[in-house]
């Protein structure tokens, strides 16, 4: 089956649902503290390593938890979608439905964040706002960092990377899928080493919502059917600006 064929693959989309809910129920249910005890370990564990006499790992984490990291990787996701691109077959229209897979993604995006903003009014704040006298990387370097969230729930940065592998994926491939993974953990750890998310807020709430939302859209013609219209759409904006290109 082609990558941007139109299909509808209900059992995976049950499939994926399915392991969403469970992590759910791990989550919500009153007898399981695996989450409470792995969130505590993982800050617990990383908030120590931020010592004054660590100097260089104070650095890495403040560096990497900057505005300008956020930047780095924005141009990270955009390397691997011009790689994903360029990978695929050679064809008259392929930058216009890379455009509308881009576009896509981005719609599926916003849809997420206003989805989960009216479905799930639950938050929580960052840990370093949750214990004392814990170790703050703001305060031992002198330009600006993040250390901490009043509404860390779920990570942002999570769900948008999720949805990026999620997309390349269906569209590119296993191999672009896999990379795009190891980047995704990459660049969501800098907020779990700076404390300013737990754990879960990444791999059970990003994931989560991802594994439930997602598959509806590109184990289904949605995502498949709005690439091709925006692609359409685009195509008929470049005849009218560009009609030589045409």
């Amino acid at each position: 089956m082609s990558h941007f064929e139109p299909s509808l693959a209900l059992g995976r989309v049950l499939l994926f649902n399915l392991l969403g809910a469970l992590l759910v129920w791990s989550w919500l249910s009153p007898s399981l503290l695996f989450w409470t005890e792995l969130d505590d370990a993982v800050f617990f564990t990383t908030n120590a390593w931020l010592r004054e006499d660590n100097a260089a790992w104070v650095l890495l984490v403040a560096l990497v938890n900057n505005r300008l990291f956020d930047v780095a990787s924005l141009l990270v996701l955009l390397g691997l979608f011009v790689w994903a691109m360029r990978r695929d077959t050679p064809h008259p229209y392929r930058l216009l439905r890379w455009g509308g897979i881009g576009l896509t993604m981005l719609l599926t995006a916003v849809f997420i964040a206003q989805g989960v903003s009216m479905a799930v009014p639950y938050t929580h704040p960052s840990p370093t706002l949750v214990y004392e006298n814990v170790n703050l990387v703001t305060q031992m370097v002198e330009f600006p960092t993040k250390d901490s969230s009043a509404s860390s729930f779920p990570g942002n940065h999570g769900l948008n990377l999720f949805l990026f592998t999620a997309f390349m994926w269906r569209f590119a491939g296993v191999r672009v899928a896999l990379v795009s993974a190891a980047a995704g953990v990459f660049l969501s750890a800098p907020r779990i080493l700076s404390g300013a998310h737990w754990f879960s807020d990444i791999y059970f709430a990003a994931l989560a919502i991802n594994l439930i939302v997602t598959p509806w859209i590109l184990l289904t013609p949605l995502g498949p059917r709005l690439v091709h219209s925006i692609a359409s759409g685009l195509a008929k904006v470049r005849s009218v600006l560009l009609p030589q290109v045409a």
